[in-house]
């Protein structure tokens, strides 16, 4: 492998890249035409001698190699940015970035970044996305720390126990299931269920169960995310399965149901994160936040 040939500037066009796995858009973002980019991608895996990408029907996603030289190029410009601000005397600036989905941003994390924001604005950077997305952003560097539910822990990241929630039945309070402390789902034979859309993790994990169960049910409306399904159950449309963390509106209350696991969320990030002071307090303070 030729080291001259891993220019710094083959790693901050990789970045971008890996950032928007879109060259179109991280041509434009580089100012730089897509055959420009197209070129220093491949003379920097042809260097590597790995293929750092591939095609899945119509997207692009890294490889683990991809994954590994994107971590390594923005750990590389974190550490020159860092050696920068010592040596003019100032301290580091760079944002500690936090990678969680609408859940954990709504229920578990407010609190968090209300205190760190209040301190100093520039402290943190957030990400909005998925758990999968989550994962890409802790493994390629985009993000220090990942907050998620997760069906299977990643064996090439730290994570971490966060909280652990049942999941329960939103019901009106004055429907019959309302008068029991918990219900299971055979309970729910005949029910009419606002559920996330197809092949989402949670509808899965629901059209898999109730069917174990026997029970039989319909679709009231299909809901992307849970405000707006809990504000579904609180117009009548129907019956919802949430984790435990949403709070229950107005009119509604919640059953755990006993016969469905509870979820948990971790806090992930690369093993040697933590050797950076400022994840490594967000972390202490995220978990801090949860321990009352």
């Amino acid at each position: 492998m030729d080291e001259r040939a891993v220019s710094a500037d083959a790693l901050a066009s990789f970045v971008v890249f890996a950032d928007h796995l879109n060259f179109t858009r991280a041509a434009a973002e580089l100012h730089i035409s897509q055959p420009a980019l197209h070129v220093k991608i491949r003379k920097l895996a042809q260097a590597l001698g790995r293929p750092l990408y591939y095609r899945s029907g119509r997207r692009l996603v890294l490889t683990a190699d991809g994954e590994a030289v994107a971590r390594f190029a923005r750990a590389h410009d974190e550490r020159l940015a860092h050696f920068l601000a010592e040596f003019a005397g100032a301290a580091p600036r760079r944002p500690v970035v936090l990678a969680a989905g609408q859940g954990a941003y709504l229920y578990l994390l407010g609190d968090t970044i209300r205190a760190v924001l209040a301190e100093e604005p520039t402290r943190l950077r957030l990400i909005n996305c998925d758990h999968r997305q989550m994962l890409t952003a802790v493994r390629t560097g985009q993000a220090h720390l990942g907050v998620s539910v997760l069906d299977v822990l990643p064996d090439d990241l730290t994570a971490v126990e966060l909280a652990t929630f049942p999941q329960v039945l939103l019901v009106p309070e004055g429907h019959r299931l309302a008068r029991r402390r918990s219900v299971r789902l055979a309970d729910l034979a005949g029910a009419s269920l606002v559920i996330p859309p197809q092949r989402r993790p949670h509808r899965v994990l629901l059209e898999r169960a109730l069917g174990a169960a026997g029970a039989d049910w319909t679709v009231a409306v299909e809901a992307e995310g849970w405000p707006l399904i809990t504000h579904f159950v609180a117009l009548g449309v129907g019956l919802a399965i949430v984790n435990g963390c949403v709070p229950a509106p107005p009119g509604l209350v919640a059953r755990p149901v006993t016969d469905l696991p509870p979820v948990t969320y971790h806090l992930v990030h690369q093993p040697a994160a933590l050797t950076d002071p400022r994840v490594a307090g967000l972390l202490h303070r995220i978990r801090s936040s949860h321990r009352r």
